[in-house]
């Protein structure tokens, strides 16, 4: 028996004295068995279960919207959720977009695999810091047909630290800009905000406020007007000539 190898981590073979001493060292190794395996299995169970949370969770979001791991740490600890996001991407269920965030494909019979919107991308990444996103004030200004100018990069600034985040063969920058700029992010004011802040004090005139104003509808521009307080004095009084204009008219 001293020759044998052990078989639980901790146990020693005990020297031969007698048949009841040998008996006592089979009851206890036999304990031992089945503590450990039952350590085991709990923690087989507990693998298990968190899994098949994660992929329920998974299957019940939108198609194309990217998660991070931090969506899944009501199922398990954080080395568990890791493990089972990397087996989903080895199995082909999950994408893993960029460091850190995945996504459930959709699936084009064109493009095949179809990647979210690099601004999903931005907004994802921002919220595991609580950070705020809003597009880049030049590609605001094209939505609202304020300049003919293209971006071609993919920018959007935040109130997080900046960042370039590398998804595939594009490249999404995040630029820290102070709270201010942000005031109204997420809203199609905030894109005025935006396009305002980018354009400057040169171009943004009564005219141009003018402009806006039709572009966003009655209401939405009153939203704009209520952000005053956080503008330059340049913006404010820009919007303070053109209500101006607008009551004499």
């Amino acid at each position: 028996m001293q020759g044998d190898i052990p078989l639980f981590a901790g146990y020693s073979p005990l020297p031969d004295a007698g048949p009841q001493s040998g008996k006592a060292a089979c009851v206890a190794l036999s304990h031992l068995l089945i503590v450990r395996n039952t350590h085991i299995f709990s923690y087989m169970n507990k693998t298990t279960k968190t899994a098949e949370l994660i992929r329920q969770r998974i299957e019940a979001m939108p198609i194309g919207e990217p998660f991070t791991p931090t969506a899944f740490l009501e199922c398990g600890t954080r080395a568990s959720v890791d493990q089972t996001l990397s087996r989903l991407v080895k199995a082909g269920s999950i994408e893993r977009v960029t460091r850190g965030v995945f996504v459930r494909p959709e699936i084009s019979r064109f493009a095949g695999k179809v990647m979210p919107e690099p601004l999903k991308v931005a907004e994802t990444v921002a919220r595991t810091t609580g950070a705020v996103v809003q597009v880049h004030g030049a590609e605001a200004a094209r939505r609202l047909e304020l300049t003919t100018q293209v971006p071609t990069q993919s920018v959007f600034v935040t109130s997080g630290p900046s960042k370039r985040i590398r998804v595939g063969k594009m490249e999404i920058r995040l630029q820290h800009v102070c709270q201010r700029k942000l005031a109204l992010a997420g809203r199609p004011a905030g894109l005025a905000l935006a396009a305002m802040w980018y354009l400057g004090k040169r171009e943004v005139t009564p005219v141009l406020i003018e402009k806006i104003r039709r572009k966003l509808g009655s209401s939405e521009f009153d939203v704009l007007k209520s952000a005053t307080r956080s503008m330059p004095a340049w913006m404010s009084d820009a919007i303070f000539r053109n209500e101006r204009t607008a009551v004499h008219a």
